[in-house]
């Protein structure tokens, strides 16, 4: 049956068609073509060199398109001027395989550089919204820890907590388990998936974590042979 209400569960997150990217080496994709809904929790699967990184980075204006249309969280990334960038990343949550933390300071401030380079400018604001991406990641006890004192795992969780402390509409996360042991890597995956329910983002996972995969199943997107395959529609 067909919903009604188009304002929030049938919104287009992202929209590719006949997207297409290349490097010096030749065509790295083509023809790639997928929607992603609000809310939704989707894997980015292939092998090493397919161009699942590549694309993440063409979705935040990082990878130059060839071609094609790619609507972002409302934005047209293909003809999208310099000036503008900044407003599509505010809009998406970043989460890297090695959580790139500025080791120089506390998780605290950490989240405190994101807000403050991103318009935030009230302290009371600030801390209000630490506090609570922090609580929600499990890592409120650690806010004036250095990056150096956390685990592996630790630094990951507050990774994600920067990836989503400006409630963006879409995150991306390109291999947040890669670098975890088996425990850690369902611990950092059941949170992502927590989040994605909890806030509503549309969350989509590069990895070759399929043991993941068969413990959290979501739908998949593979990444072969130059292009996308979607899972959902076969």
């Amino acid at each position: 049956m067909e919903n009604t209400d188009n304002s929030t569960e049938n919104k287009t997150i992202v929209h590719l068609e006949n997207l297409s990217l290349s490097t010096a080496n030749g065509q790295l994709l083509t023809g790639v073509s997928l929607d992603l809904r609000e809310g939704e929790f989707v894997y980015l699967i292939g092998r090493s060199g397919a161009g699942k990184t590549s694309l993440l980075r063409s979705l935040y204006a990082d990878f130059p398109i060839d071609g094609g249309i790619a609507e972002v969280c409302g934005l047209d990334v293909v003809n999208l001027r310099r000036r503008h960038i900044p407003l599509l990343r505010r809009k998406i949550g970043i989460v890297f395989q090695n959580a790139r933390l500025l080791g120089d300071r506390n998780v605290y401030a950490n989240l405190e550089f994101v807000l403050k380079a991103t318009g935030w400018k009230k302290r009371n604001e600030i801390q209000n919204q630490i506090e609570k991406t922090l609580a929600a990641v499990g890592m409120a006890e650690r806010a004036q820890s250095l990056p150096s004192q956390l685990s592996e795992g630790e630094q990951q969780r507050v990774g994600i907590a920067r990836a989503l402390i400006n409630n963006p509409a879409l995150l991306l996360a390109d291999e947040p388990t890669g670098n975890l042991d088996p425990v850690t890597s369902a611990e950092i995956m059941q949170l992502l998936v927590d989040m994605g329910r909890q806030t509503g983002t549309t969350m989509l996972i590069s990895t070759h974590d399929f043991m993941m995969i068969d413990k959290y199943p979501a739908r998949v997107v593979v990444c072969e042979n130059g292009t996308l395959t979607d899972t959902e529609k076969h």
